[in-house]
């Protein structure tokens, strides 16, 4: 295990209602000589109990066990506030992974995961790293940003909220373009831009807007990006239209950016990931942007509840599918039906269908069959410079 700073040695609580899973567990973390067993407990009772007593550096919970793994979180930290919860749980669900994320836990495992990373997240969570699971960072990313508590987002170092406002203030933003292309004929009619950050650290694009997020930035980092990537879809002369992600609270300052374009030409992408506590009062803005021309997507559809119920309160002009509804479509019944029943949707409202992450041929070919209209992806094109863009498509 490398990459973390080791201490003298992390005591780990395990907490999980099953015997064999306990017992599992600590036979494993027996291998590392760094990890000394501090107790294990059955139950959320017996767990704060237990960290009460022993303090110790790391716990791995549970999620499903008697008086709930979140409840067991929460003790624990009451009583051991200095304590690194891992979650390792069953459950890959959203809703299961945020529980566990705002009770406390730092990082989330999910079981059937190799032993070896789960003793290199006990290590880095010691050392004060924070881990996610790949199956549900992307998930549950967009809505933690939107939802962290005002203590929570206070955690972010003072020299990375400082990054973020030397990127705000340089337009250190390099805006790539993915085409999203007429799955009939072959051709792009818009394109998305997609931020990437001129920055040290190197984080992905999502990471730097959720630090934005904590420090109270998010809408001057999504603006300037929208208003770079404006500038060059313009002055590049490329046909089509450009589709802009945005939250809701940066909608209403994208006027300007409505006018910078011929009408039609500015699509803004409302994700799964963006909360939106009140319709009505967004639905003012919506029809400010539209009297000038805008049209309006909602992203990730067949992602989660959030993008149908954006789908219904929203009139969008596009619905597009998320990626994982179309990976694999081709050889899954379900996806498919499911897929169908969107476009059915979309088709009753007057909305155009796009979907997201086609990879290969076959689900280009199942899409088609479906009668979905536009399509983005790796198989189509990837996100690139606009120049290069446009010669890979041939426009």
């Amino acid at each position: 295990m490398s990459g973390a700073t080791r201490p003298e040695e992390i005591r780990v609580l395990i907490v999980d209602d099953e015997p064999a899973v306990r017992s599992a567990l600590a036979a494993c973390l027996a291998l590392e000589p760094l990890f000394a067993l501090a107790g294990s407990a059955a139950s959320a009772e017996e767990a704060v109990a237990l960290a009460a007593e022993t303090r110790p550096d790391v716990a791995l919970v549970d999620f499903g066990m008697p008086g709930g793994g979140h409840e067991a979180v929460r003790g624990i930290l009451e009583r051991s506030p200095a304590t690194r919860v891992v979650a390792l749980s069953g459950s890959s669900e959203r809703q299961v992974v945020l529980e566990m994320l705002r009770a406390g836990a730092t990082s989330y495992l999910v079981k059937g995961v190799d032993i070896a990373v789960i003793a290199e997240t006990v290590l880095r969570s010691a050392s004060g790293a924070s881990i996610l699971a790949p199956e549900v960072a992307a998930s549950v990313l967009g809505e933690l940003t939107s939802h962290l508590d005002r203590q929570a987002c206070a955690q972010v170092e003072l020299p990375l909220g400082q990054l973020v406002r030397d990127i705000i203030r340089e337009g250190r933003v390099q805006p790539v373009f993915q085409p999203i292309v007429d799955l009939r004929r072959g051709v792009p009619v818009g394109y998305e831009a997609l931020s990437r950050f001129d920055a040290e650290p190197f984080r992905p694009p999502d990471r730097w807007l959720a630090d934005a997020e904590c420090v109270g930035m998010r809408t001057e980092l999504e603006l300037v990006a929208a208003r770079i990537a404006v500038t060059r879809f313009r002055s590049s002369g490329t046909a089509g239209y450009l589709a802009l992600n945005a939250s809701a609270a940066t909608l209403g300052r994208c006027h300007e950016l409505v006018e910078e374009l011929e009408t039609g030409r500015v699509v803004f992408e409302i994700t799964e990931h963006h909360a939106i506590e009140d319709y009505q009062a967004l639905r003012p803005v919506l029809d400010r942007l539209r009297a000038q021309g805008a049209r309006l997507a909602v992203d990730d559809a067949g992602a989660g509840f959030a993008s149908l119920r954006h789908a219904l309160q929203l009139a969008p002009d596009f619905i597009k599918l998320d990626i994982s509804l179309i990976r694999g479509i081709d050889g899954n019944r379900r996806q498919r039906a499911l897929a169908s029943g969107l476009i059915s949707f979309a088709s009753d409202v007057g909305a155009t269908i796009v979907a997201e992450g086609i990879e290969t041929e076959g689900e280009l070919a199942s899409l088609r069959e479906l009668g979905v209209d536009y399509g983005q992806g790796y198989y189509l094109a990837r996100p690139a410079l606009l120049a290069d863009v446009r010669s890979t498509c041939g426009t």
